[in-house]
């Protein structure tokens, strides 16, 4: 039992993409993940605050978390898949 890695794959990643945000989105984020939504990757422009983008958990909606932790669906770019 000890020795082992009880770490999920991912927690590393999640760890570095919730760094940087506000308080409000963090607990925006926590709620949504209650709702299957998941922060899929956090746009990091430069001389500005980061812009973390969620998705749901068909894959088919995202939305911008604001920095007051409100979303918006109206995201201003392209996702790729």
């Amino acid at each position: 039992m000890f020795g082992r890695e009880r770490r999920r794959p991912g927690d590393a990643d999640s760890a570095a993409l919730r760094a940087g945000l506000t308080p409000q989105q963090l607990a925006a984020l926590e709620t949504l993940e209650q709702f299957q939504w998941t922060l899929r990757f956090v746009r990091r422009p430069m001389f500005q605050d980061p812009i973390p983008v969620v998705v749901d958990r068909s894959g088919k909606r995202h939305a911008l978390l604001k920095s007051d932790g409100s979303l918006d669906e109206n995201l201003g770019f392209k996702i790729r898949d």
